[in-house]
């Protein structure tokens, strides 16, 4: 998105799910590794960060949830109709029910320049996300709208990289269009 950057790290996720819940670990080559914030529903995408932003269905106009968490555990989850407009944050007892895993310390500064792999791992209660949104459960071949990105907006080597493409000639991951399509399967 925009140009390429010069720092594109290489990064990895993997999702899953069960009747209870949706699963991500990401796991990021990186350097210039930072995490500055300190409190959930701060602007973590400015620290090494990844996100999942996702719509339950395959239609997005119903609103998505954008799902950020940087490299020390810190999340933003917000639930948006209209992109960058009406984001509603999710309220601090809903976020207490994500289970996060994180293999660095919460506060990553000064900034770590040299190469090293971070994971982050999580659980997302579908139980916290239908106050915001009514939809199906998933289940066998159920399609969600989606994309995976990895940023360091304040980070000394700024990235915007994205899972499925999205033509903004400036990063912008509000972006519902260029969401990718997830199938659901049982494993096997």
């Amino acid at each position: 998105m925009g140009e390429q950057p010069k720092h594109f790290p290489r990064t990895s996720a993997r999702l899953g799910w069960d009747d209870d819940a949706i699963y991500a670990i990401f796991s990021v080559n990186d350097r210039y590794v930072r995490a500055v914030c300190e409190n959930h529903q701060e602007s973590v995408c400015c620290d090494s960060c990844v996100e999942l932003f996702f719509a339950p269905g395959m239609d997005v106009s119903k609103g998505y949830f954008n799902l950020e968490i940087n490299c020390g555990g810190t999340m933003l989850l917000h639930f948006q109709t209209i992109p960058r407009k009406d984001g509603v944050a999710l309220t601090d007892e809903a976020l207490s029910q994500v289970a996060v895993n994180r293999t660095l310390p919460k506060i990553v500064d000064p900034e770590i320049d040299e190469p090293l792999t971070w994971c982050i791992e999580y659980r997302v209660p579908y139980d916290i996300l239908l106050p915001y949104l009514e939809f199906e459960m998933p289940r066998e071949g159920t399609q969600w709208r989606a994309n995976l990105y990895k940023c360091g907006d304040h980070t000394s080597h700024p990235h915007w990289l994205t899972w499925s493409p999205v033509n903004r000639p400036k990063p912008d991951f509000h972006a519902p269009e260029g969401f990718g399509i997830l199938t659901f399967a049982e494993a096997g």
